[in-house]
């Protein structure tokens, strides 16, 4: 049941926990003139005038469609073969929602079974689940499991600052109120070795990502026998398109394996929605957030699907309940299990050798221009870090300098400002290059940064 506060008295409660002193404070940031009911909208037009406003008013945005994009830092520009949409617009996926009657929905358990098995295929783990909302919430669960997993009750978790800043938000943000101590990151420069120091009694997991958040591929062999050794769980998240071609994380000892499935056929469409996916194994499955469909036959000897685990709380006891989620992305893990049946092992093989192969060549070139640097010392994987010529003070001026100079001189979508994130990499810009960035916008891009520079 929802909870409305019919009586002043509740509201007035509700609003002091909050910090406001009335519900008119609530839209203080809404200019008075936009404000209801002083909406002064202007008059009835037809569905064709219409569109046709609506299409002026998104000219005005710089998209990938237009723009050659070298943006990534979470989000990627990946084609998307024309089936994944063709699919999930069919009217019986398109409309599908939560499986109440889960035997009755199998075209929905069978499309989840499949995600779930190419999941746990692509990860190398042993089970998946449903997905999540997107990566960054499918990390949080991660934490949660891990905590709710053990007898010990332990309360704290490393996460390494060379994760997702995002993310690392989301984290800390889900899970307040927990009493769990969440570190690691606050040495901007940490490496893997400085946050295995880290590891105690104490601790119920460790977070990496690889390739990391600067597109470098961490060192992960060993690292999991030292976590298990202090009794932790390692939770590593991934590019899904790099493990076409680099090794899974459950073959290096992972625990639990997260990320954003974004790139997996789903467009880049302004931040959402996205989809997370997550996998682990067996032994923590009763632990794990979200759905499991799996795999039997009916009495008369049929494939049949059934929701084998589903951990909500209305599902379940209360106190058994690992989650109150209630719905997963339903419809992007079915973009995603489509993509990834149409690409096969193989064609998921060749956009990561291309994206590989695209993003060293662009690399190369960039560094060799006067005043410019790639960074790290590490293999990469699509996305790197360069040390801009300009000087830059804290909001790092020169990297946005540069951007506008890429898009209105050269219809360039720019890097990410590395700057926002990390003090010490202020002047610094991610650039990401994808299959879908010919040589041809690799060349421009050169071009155009080397006329910055000069």
């Amino acid at each position: 049941m929802t909870y409305s506060p019919h009586t002043p008295e509740d509201r007035a409660e509700m609003l002091a926990a909050i910090g406001v002193k009335s519900i008119e404070d609530l839209f203080a940031d809404v200019p008075a003139g936009v404000r209801f009911p002083a909406l002064n909208l202007p008059g009835p037009q037809s569905e064709m005038e219409t569109l046709r406003e609506l299409m002026e008013l998104a000219s005005a945005n710089a998209d990938a469609q237009a723009s050659p994009c070298f943006l990534g830092a979470g989000s990627y520009n990946h084609y998307s073969p024309s089936i994944v949409n063709h699919m999930i617009l069919r009217g019986e996926f398109l409309t599908a929602y939560t499986p109440y009657q889960p035997e009755v929905s199998q075209g929905t358990l069978q499309a989840i079974f499949e995600y779930q098995s190419m999941v746990a295929a692509l990860t190398g783990m042993e089970v998946a689940n449903a997905s999540h909302y997107d990566g960054a919430t499918s990390m949080a669960e991660a934490v949660i499991m891990a905590v709710a997993h053990g007898r010990e009750k332990r309360r704290k978790v490393l996460i390494s600052p060379a994760v997702h800043p995002h993310y690392r938000a989301v984290v800390r943000t889900y899970t307040q109120g927990m009493r769990l101590t969440i570190t690691g990151d606050e040495r901007q420069q940490a490496t893997l070795s400085d946050l295995a120091a880290q590891l105690d009694g104490d601790t119920a997991l460790l977070i990496v990502q690889s390739p990391n958040f600067f597109g470098q591929i961490e060192d992960l062999a060993g690292l999991a026998d030292k976590v298990h050794a202090a009794g932790a769980l390692l939770c590593v998240a991934a590019d899904p398109i790099s493990l076409g071609m680099l090794q899974p994380p459950g073959r290096m000892g992972a625990d639990i394996v997260v990320g954003e499935g974004q790139s997996l056929g789903i467009p880049m469409s302004y931040g959402g929605p996205y989809l997370g996916f997550f996998a682990t194994r067996k032994d923590f499955v009763r632990r794990m957030a979200g759905r499991l469909v799996g795999e039997t036959k009916d009495k008369n000897g049929q494939r049949g699907y059934v929701l084998t685990l589903s951990t909500r709380e209305q599902h379940i006891k209360r106190e058994r309940a690992t989650s109150n989620i209630c719905t997963n992305q339903g419809l992007m893990a079915l973009a995603a299990t489509v993509y990834m049946e149409a690409m096969g092992k193989h064609g998921l093989r060749r956009v990561a050798e291309l994206c590989w192969h695209k993003s060293h060549y662009a690399a190369a070139e960039i560094g060799a221009l006067p005043g410019f640097a790639v960074v790290g010392d590490r293999p990469f994987f699509k996305e790197f870090v360069v040390r801009c010529p300009e000087p830059a003070g804290p909001s790092s001026v020169g990297v946005a300098e540069l951007n506008r100079h890429l898009y209105d001189e050269h219809g360039l979508i720019g890097g990410y400002d590395l700057g926002q994130d990390y003090a010490h990499l202020a002047g610094h810009m991610l650039l990401c290059v994808t299959e879908m960035n010919s040589r041809d916008d690799i060349d421009t891009l050169v071009q155009a940064l080397s006329e910055f520079g000069a």
